[in-house]
């Protein structure tokens, strides 16, 4: 048989002390715990390098749990992590930490009668007083009111002004371990939401407005902004990865930074270089979740050429999460943080000169005259419409 095909299985027995690197390389042997070994061996080994740009996107319950504090923060700090793209849920259960309420582990065959009856909340095997979402919710809506809000603005921008006030809870607590909003304000990290009514934070933001608040959520800002940063990680020949943890509408407006280049800009790209996703979804009932990279091609969303370097572990993110932010801080040493929340005008403006002369040239190129307009269907539409 061809040693091209794969390396040898020599299985031998787990010693009683193994580290998490001698562990995921050497016992991570086939399946999905294979796939996970691959992931972390791509991300160590080619992603969280000098001039590849990490993209993460986050769905699922995951900072309830505590993951915001323990796994993604200390990506953050370390520079593996330059931008996310986020749940408002997630951000929302992730200020419970900031602001210093307790969250405890319980389990998930609880009498959910008994503990609405005793003001108890849960999220599967994690329960909370609900006076901890009435206090983050009184928290919210009152920085909400304050002089920076008042204006029209991306969810970059609000994330961050929302991390520099849990931020200065937390110095004021002595909490020592920032949760993944603080952290992320502390970087330079931008934090975007592709759905930002769909979380409290949401809510607590359309109940300001019915007080007469300014403040207004803008999906173009954030649409135009993550396009600006896929499309600014390619410049003096850097590289753009999108590890996606989980998957639904972060993983979708991570991923459509490349059409929107290509597809609606009209200037050439050719998709993300890597990517990485833990998942527990198939793709054959239709769901985002279980699109494979492959799929993915098709939309431009990834370079055709670069498929070897996509993995999809089939597995629970909260088991792969703090395996594989173990390996990589095992295995990597911290990079330089990229700061992109300061350069997000740069970048913009720099998105906006070249599809303005790319527009230009292209209507200089293809002068349709009306009546070649009106011989195609949707020129027809076009001229009975205007």
């Amino acid at each position: 048989m061809s040693k091209s095909l794969g390396k040898k299985i020599a299985p031998v027995p787990i010693p009683k002390e193994i580290g998490v690197v001698d562990l995921i390389d050497n016992y991570f042997t086939a399946y999905n715990s294979a796939r996970l070994r691959e992931a972390c061996q791509l991300l160590t080994q080619d992603i969280l390098k000098e001039g590849v740009t990490v993209g993460v996107s986050l769905s699922g319950a995951m900072t309830p749990a505590g993951f915001g504090v323990s796994v993604l923060a200390p990506l953050i700090r370390n520079g593996f992590i330059d931008w996310m793209i986020s749940t408002g849920a997630n951000l929302y259960h992730d200020m419970h930490y900031g602001l210093g309420f307790d969250m405890f582990a319980g389990n998930p065959f609880l009498n959910d009668v008994k503990l609405r009856q005793e003001s108890t909340i849960r999220i599967y095997d994690i329960i909370f007083s609900y006076n901890v979402l009435l206090e983050t919710d009184a928290f919210v809506r009152k920085i909400l009111q304050a002089e920076p809000f008042q204006k029209r603005m991306g969810t970059a921008e609000f994330h961050y002004l929302l991390g520099k006030y849990v931020r200065e809870v937390e110095q004021q607590l002595g909490i020592k371990n920032s949760c993944l909003l603080a952290t992320a304000y502390e970087c330079g990290v931008p934090i975007y939401t592709s759905s930002p009514g769909d979380s409290s934070i949401g809510m607590n933001v359309a109940a300001l407005a019915l007080e007469g608040s300014e403040l207004i959520l803008d999906p173009a800002i954030d649409v135009n902004e993550t396009a600006a940063i896929a499309y600014h990680a390619r410049q003096a020949q850097g590289r753009s990865a999108a590890v996606i943890i989980g998957g639904g509408s972060p993983k979708n407006f991570l991923l459509q930074t490349q059409p929107q280049i290509h597809e609606v800009l009209g200037l050439e790209e050719r998709g993300h270089d890597y990517f990485v996703q833990f998942t527990d979804a198939r793709p054959d009932t239709g769901g985002l979740s279980g699109a494979t990279p492959s799929e993915a091609v098709s939309w431009g969303k990834i370079d055709p050429q670069e498929l070897p370097s996509t993995i999809v572990c089939y597995t629970d993110s909260t088991i792969a999460l703090p395996l594989v932010t173990a390996y990589i801080i095992n295995r990597c040493q911290p990079r330089p943080l990229k700061r992109l929340y300061d350069k997000r005008q740069k970048m913009l403006d720099k998105l906006q000169e070249d599809y303005l002369t790319t527009k230009t040239q292209t209507a200089a190129l293809a002068k349709t005259t009306p009546k070649e307009v009106a011989t195609h269907p949707c020129g027809r539409l076009l001229h009975n419409t205007i």
